[in-house]
């Protein structure tokens, strides 16, 4: 069975890091690309970081110089390093593959139920 599923998430102070991960079972990411979507209570889901099934990584405004994208196909597996976060980062953050970068959530082919991150002092 196809899954995808996110670790990583919790609880940090303003200024903190965290390392999300994503990893796929019952696939392979290699033909794929990977967003990190972030859904904030009451808001919009929205496309923080993209990479392509060759590396080639693409950021929303709000996280460039602050989140990087990676993966491993040998690990099956995209991680989400998260920097200098900010209370408004607060939220689920969800793994989903596409066949190109950019397409948005409607067009995911598969996706994990989110790993929830909190920043708060």
């Amino acid at each position: 069975q196809a899954q995808l599923v996110e670790s990583g998430g919790g609880l940090v102070q303003p200024g903190g890091s965290l390392r999300l991960s994503c990893v796929a079972s019952g696939f392979t990411l290699d033909n794929y690309a990977v967003t990190w979507f972030h859904q904030a209570p009451g808001k919009e889901r929205e496309g923080v970081a993209c990479i392509t099934f060759d590396g080639r990584t693409d950021y929303a405004d709000s996280a460039k110089g602050r989140f990087t994208i990676s993966r491993d196909n040998g690990k099956n597996t995209v991680w989400l390093q998260m920097n200098a976060l900010k209370p408004e980062d607060t939220g689920v953050y969800i793994c989903a593959t596409d066949s190109i970068c950019g397409s948005g959530w409607l067009w995911s082919d598969f996706w994990g139920q989110g790993t929830q991150v909190t920043v708060s002092s």
